[in-house]
Order: structure tokens, then C-alpha cells, then sequence
């Protein structure tokens, strides 16, 4: 039994670095670590992105073919502060000023599976899903949170519609 005088050490090591960090988290109360690019703790709190992609109405894998993302033209705000957009879009993702950092708000227009107005699309068609960033691209950059879950909600429309990546269009000065 050599062993045993490592072993308690080891033992006694881990318990007092348990303890303390106890101690430091009680101390930090209900104040967390300052938040860096991207913090679980407000992630959380977002709506999951699965959940974002249903609606109210029927919906068929071939309903819709490309997906186009474009900025609102706004510094913040939350959608309805952003003129135009929530009847221009299907999906709108906040950047913090205004509206949750990272938010993604379905429209109606996606709930009801409606199209977006002919004349008013860029690249895309009667089958264009349309994303707005909150955020204008060129004083307003996107955040970290807006593009981490852009990436999530395209992966999850692709997955579901089965649009192939070619057929996403990003804003001109974002490629």
C-alpha cells in the first residue's frame, strides 16, 4: 500500500480546489464572468431554431428552393421598428438593439407559408425564403450571435427543404 499516501494527496488536492471554486462562484453571486463573443448563458435563453422553422400552415419539402439573406437597412430596433422588413421577410434575427442579440422571429408571412411579393425579391422567386439581419452591413456589422444562429437557421431550412448551398444568396458586401 505505497499507493495510498498519492492517493490521499490527490484526494485532498481536489477537495480544496473544489471548495474554493465554491467559494469564488458564490462570491460572484448572480453576476457571471463577463460574457465574451459568445456566451452560453444568453444563448440559451434564445428560442431553438427547430422550433423557429415551423408554422401554422402545411409544409412541403419541395415548397421552397433558395434562401436569401439581406440586411434591414437599420442600426437596431426590433422588427416592426424596421420599416417594411417583417412584410419583405419569412424569418427575422435581432442583433441586440432592440431585439434579443441573436433572436430569430418567424413573420406572419412565414407562419401562413406566403410568398414575399413579386418584385420585391433580389435573387429569388415565389419559392424564396427571405432572412433579415437587423442591421445595416456597413456601420452596423452583424454580431456574433446573429451569424452563429444564421448558420443554424440555414442549416435547418436546408435539412428541411432540401436546398441545396448554392442556392442561399448573402448580401453582396458579406461574400
Amino acid at each position: 500500500m505505497s499507493n495510498q499516501p498519492r492517493v490521499v494527496k490527490v484526494l485532498g488536492a481536489l477537495l480544496v480546489s473544489m471548495t474554493v471554486g465554491a467559494f469564488v462562484l458564490m462570491a460572484l453571486g448572480n453576476n457571471p464572468p463577463s460574457a465574451g463573443p459568445f456566451c452560453l448563458s444568453a444563448y440559451y435563453r434564445l428560442t431553438s431554431v427547430d422550433q423557429a422553422v415551423q408554422s401554422k400552415a402545411c409544409q412541403t419539402p419541395n415548397r421552397w428552393t433558395s434562401i436569401e439573406i439581406f440586411f434591414s437597412g437599420t442600426r437596431g430596433g426590433s422588427p416592426q421598428q424596421a420599416a417594411g422588413t417583417v412584410d419583405n421577410c419569412h424569418f427575422v434575427i435581432g442583433n441586440g438593439a432592440g431585439d434579443g442579440d441573436g433572436e430569430i422571429q418567424p413573420t406572419e408571412q412565414w407562419q401562413k407559408q406566403y410568398s414575399i411579393q413579386p418584385g420585391r425579391t433580389w435573387q429569388g422567386s415565389g419559392k424564396t425564403v427571405r432572412v433579415c439581419l437587423i442591421g445595416d452591413g456597413v456601420q452596423t456589422m452583424p454580431t456574433d450571435y446573429q451569424l452563429k444562429r444564421l448558420e443554424m437557421l440555414l442549416e435547418a431550412l436546408c435539412r428541411k427543404f432540401h436546398i441545396p448551398a448554392d442556392s442561399v444568396f448573402l448580401p453582396t458586401d458579406c461574400q
